[in-house]
């Protein structure tokens, strides 16, 4: 929440409209985005905001299957705006809510990766009439304060007398292994890095840091497989040179090809990003997933630059 919350307000400010936001770039959109979580998700919003504008006049839609028809939307989030913002009945299941209703109810350690049709006609069956809305806020909370996946305040809980899986010794789920999300050395990982390194550049037509735009793209300049800059501008689009965005040689060049002077030219922050990629991730592999944010429009190439989708 705390890390959350200032961006959500930012956001607000600067697209208080779905309209705003459905006509802001998709650079414009992934810098606002920042590191909050898959950058894939943004382009997603900004998709959902154009449906609302273009055809529900505005204004988000009421009721959750009009909600799920919106691009990205799913189950869980057509549950939670239709409790939370249109304060209507429904049954929200976040992991917190089904773990704590796992618990107490059924006597479950954890409950499966997704909810079975039964266990949401099962968790709809115990939404009050009144008061659904503190239901659904109230349970979210406490299973993310008391009743936690790996260290649950039992001795603390008001609900310890009424709770079957306390009862039963809270035994472990058979069959059930524990799953800890890896972060560190995996592609996940440097995917973020690449990403920031294209934020860090800012988005076309400013590097962000004052510096001019072909400063942060002095990119066909030397590219690694021997282009020169006079190949470099025959092959980049009308206004390549206006975007901002670093050469990609720079990131998947082996280090006796490296441009030491080009990336020596890069302002400070493009300069450490670009070295973090290289830190964290072999030619091969950077290449292989700047590809992948190009093929997911992440990520754009102009004249061997990359740089923020425009």
């Amino acid at each position: 929440m705390v890390r959350v919350a200032p961006r959500w307000a930012e956001w607000m400010r600067r697209w208080p409209t779905p309209a705003d936001l459905a006509d802001a770039s998709p650079a414009e959109v992934l810098l606002a985005w920042d590191s909050l979580g898959y950058p894939r998700r943004a382009l997603r919003l900004r998709d959902t905001a154009r449906a609302i504008a273009d055809d529900h006049d505005n204004a988000v839609p009421v009721g959750e299957a009009a909600l799920r028809a919106l691009p990205g939307v799913g189950d869980y989030t057509a549950a939670a705006v239709t409790a939370f913002a249109h304060r209507q009945p429904a049954t929200v299941l976040d992991v917190n809510i089904r773990r704590v209703l796992g618990r107490v109810f059924a006597g479950r350690s954890h409950p499966t990766p997704a909810p079975t049709r039964a266990e949401r006609d099962w968790a709809a069956a115990l939404v009050p009439t009144d008061e659904h809305v503190e239901w659904n806020a109230g349970l979210m909370e406490f299973g993310a304060l008391v009743c936690t996946s790996r260290n649950p305040a039992c001795e603390e809980c008001p609900l310890q007398a009424e709770c079957r899986w306390f009862a039963a010794g809270r035994p472990a789920d058979a069959g059930r292994k524990p799953t800890i999300q890896a972060w560190h050395g995996t592609d996940r990982q440097l995917r973020g890095a690449i990403m920031a390194v294209l934020r860090a550049a800012g988005p076309p037509g400013a590097d962000g840091s004052g510096a001019p735009a072909e400063a942060v793209a002095a990119a066909g300049a030397n590219e690694a497989a021997g282009s020169d800059a006079a190949a470099a501008s025959e092959t980049a689009p009308a206004g390549a040179g206006q975007v901002s965005g670093v050469a990609r040689a720079l990131l998947t060049a082996g280090t006796a090809d490296l441009d030491a002077e080009a990336l020596a030219a890069l302002p400070d922050r493009v300069e450490a990003a670009v070295l973090r990629v290289r830190e964290l991730g072999d030619s091969e592999r950077v290449d292989r997933l700047v590809r992948a944010l190009v093929a997911d429009g992440l990520a754009a190439e102009s004249g061997g630059v990359l740089h923020l989708p425009q």
